[in-house]
């Protein structure tokens, strides 16, 4: 599937900038592949109520980087796919589910382009965590994700909430304070970054490291799927993160970040499920 020449320009863009975080993010300590950080730590306990018993069920995974995630599938018995547009983020991949003998097919490809790279009929198509803000077109995408899907099968979103993105911290005296500093609705077009740090720690980039996002705001992405034809049976808002946008956050039990008690309770997270509906 093409865009147009600037939005082709863009994506190639962030595959260059993807190929040049890799490294930088096998490596780090937020990721924690080096087994200090276990996969199921990426997960809110309701993901897997959502998901249900994934054992016997094929299940891909788009845009999913490292592979993070996409191993806790397998370990719970899926038939997995594994899909991202970064073949250095994939041959990190491959090796990591090989050291845990976990059999993954990883298939470099465009998201837009999923559903020649990998076929149709999935049970489960999982996407999420940072991953629909590179996406430039939300009715084309959800048009994929209905194709990738059989009838019956579902889409499951999580997803950092557009609210988190329209916040940042203002220092007051001796203390910070979160601010709206940026718009949440979208409608501004692509934004370009050029960032030699990525969100991990680790050292700098040092080629490719101008990247572009779209801001979706989440009307927009229930909107888009609801108008390929998906049906939204759930979606939850968490107050949470998998891991502490501010110094202020606090670890809960499960190992996940909240604002302390006392600071306004807002989402900053989001999981959503669509269904692609069986035929009458």
């Amino acid at each position: 599937m093409t865009f147009d020449a600037a939005t082709e320009r863009m994506i190639a863009a962030n595959r260059a900038n993807w190929d040049a975080r890799a490294p930088i993010h096998v490596s780090s300590a937020f990721y924690g592949l080096d087994g200090t950080r276990p996969a199921e730590s990426w997960f809110a306990p309701y993901e897997w109520e959502d998901l249900g018993d994934l054992r016997g069920t094929r299940l891909l995974h788009l845009q999913c980087h490292l592979g993070t995630e996409t191993v806790a599938f397998a370990a719970r018995g899926a038939e997995v796919t594994g899909l991202d547009f970064s073949e250095v983020s994939l041959a990190h991949a491959r090796r990591l589910a090989g050291e845990r003998g976990l059999a993954i097919d990883y298939v470099q490809a465009d998201v837009h382009d999923a559903v020649e790279a990998t076929g149709t009929g999935f049970d489960v198509v999982y996407t999420g965590k940072g991953s629909l803000c590179y996406l430039p077109d939300l009715d084309r995408w959800a048009g994929v994700v209905r194709d990738l899907l059989k009838p019956g099968g579902f889409l499951y979103v999580v997803e950092f909430h557009p609210l988190l993105y329209a916040l940042g911290v203002v220092p007051i005296d001796e203390s910070e304070a979160l601010t709206l500093r940026a718009d949440y609705l979208s409608g501004r077009g692509p934004e370009e970054r050029d960032a030699t740090r990525t969100y991990t720690d680790g050292p700098e980039l040092t080629e490719a490291t101008i990247s572009y996002e779209w801001r979706h705001e989440l009307g927009a992405v229930v909107t888009a799927l609801t108008g390929a034809g998906l049906r939204v049976d759930q979606l939850r808002e968490d107050r949470r993160l998998p891991w502490p946008r501010w110094s202020t956050m606090q670890r809960d039990a499960d190992g996940w970040f909240a604002l302390p008690a006392g600071a306004p309770r807002i989402p900053l997270f989001y999981a959503l499920k669509a269904v692609r509906p069986e035929p009458q």
